[in-house]
């Protein structure tokens, strides 16, 4: 921590080192009438670059920061305006300059040598990617970090105002379907030109004056080639060594653009953790399918029966990675256009893991546990997507997408409990999945617009498990002792005279989803509009499943439980339908955009299990309200509730069993009734441009009502559980703020985070409130040198409290970085980031481990087509990292380890 601060001040340090005035003043027209978002830029003359800039606010003020004893040559626009230029000296004071720009009747006779860093053209914030780039960078992630108002957060998205960017494009055309994190980890950054912010982005222009768009922000990244067909990318090969294994990477990156079409490919194949598209990034590729432009209230949960990898990139100790993935877009005329991506990945991870599961219930009698298990995880996955949208003149537009899913999928796993003993697990799935979607839009006159959208679903799983339990915990060599799994098999009906168990399960879960909806859009006039929505959800799901024992290699039981009367497969057959009339009322009155509205919905639901029917039929009320104050042109406060309906998946209703593993056995009740939440949402965001300041707030607190919740037994620590409504309201109240403002070339942040959930959680028949608490607090601290090194601080301070019943834990966590970046000589690049984490329990020991990874790049020039690049990772070659826990049922100390230390020269062409 004292090397943080020691950085810090030196920062401040260095900032303030520099002679300093001010030039200040306000930019009026020739009737004296402030102009908000001029543009006022100081152009050094001697050493002949931009050396500030800045944006007039409401009152037409600007400033800009200038050395002292320099001649400058001061230029504002502004649009439909001419430029206006002048020569001024500075000295030692303060100068104060009124500038007033004339209308533009003519062509400017000044010649604009530069471009604005930042520059605001309606609801369009475009960035100059070149004002901000010290000579670091390699990826468009690198580009946007420098830039103010735009934070990568830690899932990987872009964040701008606050708000997550949910398109990308380049030049205009969808990259990877708008998936953001692909275009972050892979387009180089000497591509870029310009990055184009869309705020309040509409997918469809006819809908652009009727639909709340507050929240949708895109992004269009502009490249630098002014050709009218060029390449570009770059292609990375390399080697090198590690304790056990020798390392690989080879990863091309190509990409072509022209007017009519463009086509991306992105290749890796390495064994190194830097993977361009990681497994889960792939298993959460939406393939650009996004919600219906208002929410019907409506929530049905088709769920997830995939293996439930538990290793990623980051607690792996052995990856390898072969990614393929094409993008293409084809524009035959200007009705058409034409565009998909085709992407398989074939991913082989190894983990180890070591936990101390501290049951937090002395009632419950469960003993603690140690665990020990070692995974492998292969994953072949392959995605396709074709769309097409047709928009033959202003009042039509038809859009069409497919994509298709397919997986191969196996895990093994070593598991050993200080419990239950020694268990080897194997599961395996092939599941598939083709999404398709249907648009249409059509003007009919100045006054209505109609909106047709369709969505179908077909998914089809097939998940397998086995488990193979060995024996002796205790090590009691006596064959005769009484087993720990004994007494679970018994009920489960399994032979307990053999001295293993071999068990298996087999499971089959098709879903077939259509999801509708007609909206009518009447424009009243120009301030308000009526939508009227008429839609239908319909959905049936299949369950089958078989739970069975190997007597032999060739001989099976199908055991009879003596519980759950006696079911143990399942064969059910789960509908749903939804049909539903809302109305939306959308109008402006002074700073004020209000949309309430209603809908009212006509629910069905039957299932089919054990030649019994349980079917449920019903109507309700779901109300919503939107309200929106803009205070300014970059200052808004916008507040929504919503009432929602929420249906659970087939596996939760299906009485028969089903084993989430050998420790973790399920049924359903086929009774369960749909859970009603009230949810609210307050989000504010300032983007000022004047002195560089942005805040963001945002506040969201939800209530579910009759909240399906798990009724769990323990033997041992063995689990049986089922689900019911419970009476009991859950409660989950979020809170996070962020403010940012740039000193010069200083950027300061500070993000705040505060979480509270409350949780009624149902064991041997007892109820407990359980409660956590998480607060966390982050400051830091980035230098922005065009040409001096750049240092960027950051700590992490977060405190979570956890109440179980009677029950309390607290955990603290310290984590300080620093990541450092220089371009020396024009020629060499060294990145280097280290980030201490520290973590320890109110009244237990402290634990501890650090990262330590850096990179030295050497190219001749910025425009070189070669460049060297030595890369290391855990340079401290720590093995593995130690992570505390709080669960509903117990404590966790967990350690993970990681990928040792790896060296690794590459070789990168540049196209």
């Amino acid at each position: 921590m004292r090397f943080l601060l020691i950085l810090l001040f030196s920062c401040i340090a260095i900032s303030n080192s520099f002679g300093q005035i001010q030039l200040q003043g306000i930019v009026k027209d020739s009737l004296g009438n402030p102009l908000e978002l001029a543009n006022v830029v100081a152009f050094n003359q001697e050493k002949n670059i931009l050396q500030a800039y800045g944006t007039s606010n409401t009152n037409g003020k600007y400033k800009l920061e200038l050395s002292t004893n320099t001649k400058y040559k001061i230029t504002a626009s502004y649009v439909g305006m001419e430029s206006y230029e002048e020569i001024i000296s500075t000295g030692e004071e303060d100068i104060t300059k009124n500038i007033v720009l004339k209308l533009g009747n003519a062509l400017d006779e000044v010649q604009i040598t530069y471009e604005m860093p930042v520059t605001v053209k309606g609801d369009t914030l475009i960035y100059n990617a070149d004002s901000f780039n010290t000579g670091t960078e390699r990826k468009l992630e690198d580009v946007l970090e420098n830039l103010p108002g735009v934070e990568i957060n830690e899932e990987g998205q872009v964040e701008v105002e606050g708000k997550v960017v949910n398109k990308l494009m380049v030049n205009g055309k969808d990259f990877f379907d708008g998936d953001t994190k692909v275009a972050t980890k892979n387009i180089p950054s000497k591509a870029v030109d310009k990055i184009q912010v869309l705020r309040n982005y509409a997918e469809v222009g006819q809908l652009r004056g009727v639909t709340n768009n507050q929240d949708n922000v895109a992004l269009n990244i502009k490249l630098k080639e002014g050709k009218e067909s060029f390449w570009f990318g770059n292609v990375t090969v390399g080697g090198g060594a590690s304790t056990d294994e020798g390392l690989y990477v080879v990863q091309p990156k190509l990409f072509y653009y022209s007017p009519k079409y463009s086509v991306n490919f992105i290749g890796d194949f390495n064994n190194t953790g830097d993977v361009a598209l990681s497994r889960r990034d792939i298993r959460s590729f939406g393939g650009g399918f996004r919600a219906p432009s208002r929410s019907s209230g409506t929530s049905i949960n088709l769920g997830n029966n995939d293996l439930g990898f538990l290793t990623n990139q980051n607690n792996a100790t052995d990856i390898e990675n072969i990614l393929g993935a094409a993008n293409f877009s084809y524009s035959p005329n200007k009705l058409l256009d034409i565009s998909g991506f085709a992407i398989f990945n074939v991913s082989d991870l190894s983990s180890r893991q070591l936990s101390f599961n501290q049951y937090t219930d002395a009632d419950l009698g469960i003993p603690d546990e140690s665990t020990e298990q070692s995974n492998q995880e292969k994953s072949d996955q392959g995605l396709l997507k074709l769309s097409a949208s047709y928009k033959p003149n202003v009042s039509n537009q038809v859009d069409y997408d497919v994509l298709g899913r397919i997986s191969k999928d196996v895990q093994n796993q070593n598991f050993f409990s200080s419990v239950l003993g020694s268990t080897t697990e194997n599961e395996e799935n092939t599941p598939y999945s083709i999404n398709q979607s249907l648009k249409y839009y059509y003007t009919l006159n100045e006054k209505s617009i109609f909106a047709l959208e369709a969505e179908h679903l077909i998914k089809d799983e097939d998940p397998f498990y086995n488990a193979q339990l060995t024996n002796d915990p205790a090590n009691n060599t006596d064959p005769d002792s009484n087993d720990p799994f004994d007494n679970t098999a018994a009920v489960l009906g399994l032979d307990t005279s053999l001295q293993n168990y071999n068990l298996g399960q087999n499971r089959r879960i098709k879903s077939n989803q259509l999801d509708a909806k007609i909206d009518y859009f009447y424009i009243i006039n120009a301030k308000s509009n009526l939508n009227i929505t008429f839609g239908s959800i319909f959905s049936q799901q299949k369950f089958d499943s078989r739970l069975f024992q190997f007597l032999t290699s060739d001989t099976t039981l199908d055991p009879i439980p003596i519980f759950n009367e006696g079911r143990a497969t399942n064969d059910t057959k789960y509908t749903f339908s939804d049909v539903y009339l809302g109305a939306h009322y959308r109008f402006k009155t002074g700073k004020f955009i209000i949309t309430p509205g209603v809908s009212l919905h006509s629910y069905g639901n039957k299932n089919t299990q054990f030649e019994e029917r349980f079917e449920e039929n019903f109507f309700r009320v779901l109300p919503d309200f939107e309200t929106r104050i803009q205070f300014k042109k970059n200052e808004s406060l916008t507040f929504r509730y919503d009432m929602r309906n929420q249906f659970t998946d087939v596996t939760r209703l299906a009485q028969g069993l089903v084993l989430n593993n050998f420790n973790s056995i399920q049924f359903g009740e086929p009774e369960l009734q749909n859970a009603l939440s009230h949810n609210l949402s307050l989000f504010y965001s300032s983007f000022n441009l004047f002195n560089y300041t942005n805040i963001f707030a945002r506040l969201a607190y939800s209530k579910n009502i009759d909240q399906i919740r798990g009724l769990t037994s323990f033997d041992n620590v063995i689990t049986t559980s089922t689900f019911f409504n419970s009476s009991f309201a859950d409660e989950n109240l979020s809170a996070f703020g962020r403010i940012q403002r740039t000193f010069g070339k200083l950027r300061a942040t500070l993000n705040v985070n505060y979480n509270y959930n409350k949780i009624n959680q149902f064991i041997q028949d007892r109820r407990s409130v359980n409660e956590g608490f998480t607060q966390s607090y982050t400051p830091a601290l980035r230098t922005n040198f065009k040409k001096a090194p750049n240092i960027s601080v950051r700590y992490n301070y977060s405190i979570t409290n956890n109440t179980q019943g009677s029950n309390k834990t607290t955990f603290y966590t310290d984590a300080p970085s620093i990541d450092f970046d220089a371009y020396i000589w024009k020629s060499l690049t060294f990145v280097t980031d280290y980030t201490y984490t520290r973590q320890r329990r109110s009244g237990g020991n402290a634990q501890s481990f650090d990262t330590w990874n850096a990179t030295l790049s050497y190219r001749k020039d910025k425009d070189a087509k070669w460049e060297y690049e030595l890369r290391a990772t855990n340079i401290l070659d720590v093995q593995s990292r130690v992570n505390n826990t709080a669960n509903n049922l117990f404590v966790s100390s967990t350690e993970t380890f990681i990928l040792p230390r790896f060296i690794t020269f590459r070789l990168r062409y540049v196209l």
